[in-house]
């Protein structure tokens, strides 16, 4: 008899605890707006820090209402691994060196260079 007081119930894949008494975390609402007029409305922790850029679903780019705007003017730019290279070597310095690991593989390959 005690086998069929159970059946039908999905053991493990529901909670038997109520939600009574359970406080949330203290939220707040804050509002996005892209340059086009499209309100984003995200909800974050009270204690969080809020971004001052949020990407929309729509894939757009929205500043936080009433605040401050990012400022991008100290972004170093993006270097690239020939911009390093070029803060090591010369360009006849890489023109050598080119010159001279491409006689190595041709070397290695049996190719003969007639010049």
């Amino acid at each position: 008899m005690s086998d069929r007081s159970l059946r039908g119930m999905r053991l493990g894949a529901q909670s038997m605890e109520t939600e009574s008494g359970v406080e949330p975390a203290p939220r707040q609402r804050v509002e996005y707006r892209c340059e086009d007029g499209e309100q984003v409305f995200v909800t974050f922790s009270s204690e969080a820090e809020i971004p001052p850029v949020w990407v929309s679903k729509t894939g757009k780019e929205a500043l936080l209402v009433d605040g401050e705007r990012p400022d991008n003017s100290n972004e170093k730019a993006v270097r690239t691994h020939w911009d390093m290279l070029l803060e090591r070597r010369s360009l006849p310095e890489l023109e050598q060196i080119l010159e001279d690991r491409l006689t190595i593989l041709r070397e290695r390959r049996g190719e003969r260079r007639t010049a």
